[in-house]
């Protein structure tokens, strides 16, 4: 059986071969052959505990959405926990539910003209999404007894079709560095039940491979769009994508959540939560490398930290 350790030093491995990988084409080979030798069972990679315990946070305290505000200070350590266990099972259920919206987005094109070269490598990132699917869904149907609702919120979108495929990968690869920044930091709590790091380490490991190819298929493909539009129609571009990654963050603030918690008023403390300053600090620190790479491709002006409504 591979232990944390053995496949601590895999993944290093990995992350050297992706970086050495010098064009798009060679970037995609490299990928496909480490999906193929890190491929694993998800049926089998996990045990699942009758129960987990309840006496312990499920989720990081510095990724509670409480964190830094007034309500940290005034909750009992029990409190605590039951906001904790609540505010995973969102995380795992808003991943269950942009997984399958972005496995539509990648089967709506995966074989036509102009993905020739990305068509073998989203054979393997569609079968590597699917395992992701079932196991945050188990997750959360066996220790939340439910998938939270995800509200969706349609953006006025671009009658061009270049343009729409340019978002659609755009958004995946927003939503899947988003998550990856929580993934890291759980995977490495030791405070947290072995269940819910290696959950996380297992969607860490895979991740890599699909952001390393989302930034290199974003960036080709706004070069793309760059020698063909104005500066103009990039702006709006840009201020689309912020749109989305703001109402992304936002999710994090689920009313559902503070319910289950206990607590009185959901929807008055989701409110206070995002106008609280110490919230779009850690907004900015979440969304750094989200970040740093839409500003270096000019579409984002800055860093974003105001996510409220």
């Amino acid at each position: 059986m591979e232990t944390a350790t053995t496949a601590g030093m895999l993944f290093q491995e990995d992350k050297r071969i992706m970086r050495e990988q010098t064009s798009i084409v060679d970037l995609l080979r490299s990928l496909s052959d480490l999906s193929v030798e890190r491929a694993y069972d998800p049926y089998r990679t996990f045990e699942w505990p009758e129960s987990l315990p309840d006496n312990c946070l499920w989720m990081s305290r510095d990724l509670l959405s409480i964190d830094g505000t007034h309500y940290m200070d005034e909750l009992s350590e029990e409190e605590l926990c039951r906001l904790s266990r609540w505010e995973l099972v969102n995380f795992f259920s808003f991943n269950v539910h942009g997984i399958r919206e972005l496995m539509q987005q990648v089967l709506a094109c995966i074989h036509n003209t102009g993905y020739e070269i990305t068509s073998e490598y989203f054979h393997h990132f569609l079968d590597e999404e699917n395992k992701h699917m079932w196991f945050f869904a188990e997750f959360c149907k066996r220790y939340g007894g439910k998938i939270y609702f995800t509200q969706k919120v349609q953006f006025p979108t671009f009658a061009e079709e270049d343009i729409q495929s340019f978002l659609a990968f755009a958004k995946i690869l927003i939503s899947e560095q988003i998550s990856d920044f929580y993934n890291v930091r759980m995977m490495n709590d030791d405070t947290l039940p072995p269940l819910v790091r290696k959950i996380n380490r297992v969607h860490h490991e895979d991740e890599s491979r699909h952001l390393a190819m989302g930034r290199r298929v974003v960036a080709s493909m706004r070069e793309e769009l760059a020698k063909k539009y104005q500066p103009e129609m990039l702006q709006k571009i840009g201020d689309y994508l912020r749109r989305y990654t703001e109402f992304f963050v936002q999710s994090f603030y689920n009313p559902g959540t503070y319910r289950d918690a206990g607590f009185s008023e959901p929807y008055e403390i989701r409110r206070v939560l995002l106008q609280h300053p110490s919230r779009k600090t850690f907004h900015a620190r979440a969304l750094g490398k989200t970040s740093r790479f839409f500003e270096s491709q000019g579409l984002f002006a800055g860093e974003i930290s105001n996510v409220c409504n």
